[in-house]
C-alpha cells in the first residue's frame, strides 16, 4: 500500500500536513439549508473535506420493534435503530446539490456509503474517495465493492481488533484498492480521551503499512492535536453549527470556531514536528550575541600573563567560547589590552 495518495489533488500521508475531515453526519437535523451552511462553514474554517453519510434507514437496518432493534442505553436510548436512522439520514435527493455546494465553496466532499446502492449513487456524483465507518469495518463485501471503484479508501477501525483490521485491509486489497488509509478510532459518542491510547497510531502505521490517522469523538481538540504529534496524517471530527441543536450527533461535535482552531493548531503541530535538526535555527540567529564568551576584565600590558582574575565568561557572545578558558590561562598577551576587550586568539603572543 502507498504511504501517500491524493484526494482531489491534495497530498495525504508522510510529509504532508494533516488532512482535516469535517464529518457532517446527522448534524443537518433534517434541513438541507443547514447542510449547505455546514459545508460553507467547514470551508471557511480551513477543513480539507466535508464528509456525509449515505444510507436510508432500510439500507442500514430494518423496521422492527423487537428488543434486538431497540436502543436501551447511551446517547440514543429509547428509540429503535430504524427510527434513529430515519431521523439522522441525509436524503439521497440532497446529494447532488450538496456536491455542487462543495464545489462552489472550494472544498472536497465525499461520503461513507453503507451499502452497494450508496456506492452506486456516489459514483454517479463522481465522489473522489470513500470512507468506511467503524461499524461497517467488518462488512468485507461492502469494503470490496467500494474498493473496486479505484478511488482512495479510508477505513475507521473503532471496535476492531488486530485480526479484524487485517481482514478489512485484505478486503480492500482484494477489491483492488491501492490507496488506503486506516483511522484509529474509539466508537463511543462521546469517547473519553483516556480510551484513545494514541500510542496505537505509530504502531498501526508500522504494523499495517498504510497512511494512518484518527477519527476523534472526544469533546475538544487535545486528543486530535496529540495524534498529529504521533504521526496522524488524517484527522476526522464531527462538525455542527450548534452543539445544543438537539440532533443525534450535535452534542459531541465541534462548532465552527473549534473546527477553525483544529485546522490551525493541527497544522502548527505538524510544522513544529519538522525533522531531526541540531543546527542553529533562523529565529535564533539574532540572539547568538547574547551567549556567554570570554572577555578581558582588567587592563593588561603587553607580555602580561593571563590569570583567572583577568578573564571571565560573561555575556555578550562576541569573544572566544568559554570552553577555551583553560587553554588561555598562563598565556601571554601580545599587546596592551583594556578591560572589556573581547578575547580572541590574535591577542596572544
Amino acid at each position: 500500500m502507498s504511504k501517500q495518495f491524493k484526494i482531489n489533488g491534495r497530498e495525504i500521508g508522510e510529509g504532508s500536513k494533516p488532512y482535516i475531515i469535517a464529518e457532517v453526519s446527522a448534524n443537518h437535523n433534517g434541513k438541507i439549508e443547514t447542510a449547505m451552511e455546514l459545508i460553507a462553514c467547514a470551508a471557511k474554517s480551513g477543513a480539507d473535506c466535508v464528509k456525509l453519510q449515505t444510507y436510508r434507514p432500510d439500507t442500514i437496518t430494518m423496521n422492527s420493534q423487537s428488543p434486538d432493534f431497540r436502543i436501551s442505553d447511551g446517547l440514543w436510548a429509547g428509540t429503535t435503530l430504524y427510527e434513529l436512522y430515519e431521523k439522522a439520514h441525509t436524503p439521497w435527493e440532497w446529494h447532488e446539490q450538496l456536491f455542487d455546494r462543495a464545489r462552489k465553496c472550494g472544498i472536497t466532499l465525499f461520503s461513507s456509503p453503507f451499502d452497494t446502492t450508496a456506492v452506486d449513487l456516489l459514483e454517479e456524483l463522481n465522489a473522489p474517495a470513500y470512507k468506511i465507518a467503524s461499524f461497517e469495518a467488518v462488512d468485507h463485501a461492502l469494503i470490496r465493492y467500494a474498493a473496486s471503484t479505484g478511488k482512495p479508501l479510508i477505513i475507521s477501525t473503532g471496535m476492531a481488533d488486530v485480526e479484524e483490521i487485517e481482514e478489512a485491509i485484505q478486503a480492500a486489497r482484494d477489491g483492488g484498492c491501492k490507496e488506503l488509509a486506516i483511522l484509529h478510532c474509539v466508537s463511543g459518542y462521546p469517547a473519553p480521551s483516556s480510551d484513545y491510547n494514541l500510542q496505537t497510531i505509530p504502531d498501526m502505521a508500522a504494523r499495517f503499512g498504510c497512511v494512518t490517522g484518527l477519527s476523534d469523538h472526544t469533546l475538544d481538540n487535545t486528543t486530535a492535536i496529540t495524534a498529529v504529534a504521533l504521526g496522524a496524517s488524517i484527522i476526522e471530527k464531527h462538525f455542527t453549527l450548534d452543539r445544543s441543536g438537539g440532533g443525534p450527533d450535535d452534542s459531541f461535535s465541534l462548532e465552527p470556531k473549534e473546527l477553525h482552531a483544529l485546522c490551525r493548531d493541527s497544522k502548527i503541530a505538524w510544522e513544529a514536528l519538522g525533522g531531526v535538526d541540531y543546527g542553529r535555527k533562523s529565529s535564533e540567529s539574532g540572539n547568538v550575541k547574547f551567549r556567554r564568551s570570554l572577555y578581558i576584565v582588567k587592563d593588561m600590558k603587553a607580555g602580561a600573563v593571563i590569570s583567572e582574575d583577568c578573564i571571565r565568561s560573561i555575556r555578550p557572545g562576541y569573544g572566544l567560547a568559554p570552553k577555551h578558558l583553560n587553554d588561555l590561562i598562563g598565556r601571554k598577551v601580545a599587546t596592551d589590552i583594556t578591560s572589556g576587550t573581547r578575547m580572541c586568539w590574535d591577542l596572544l603572543q
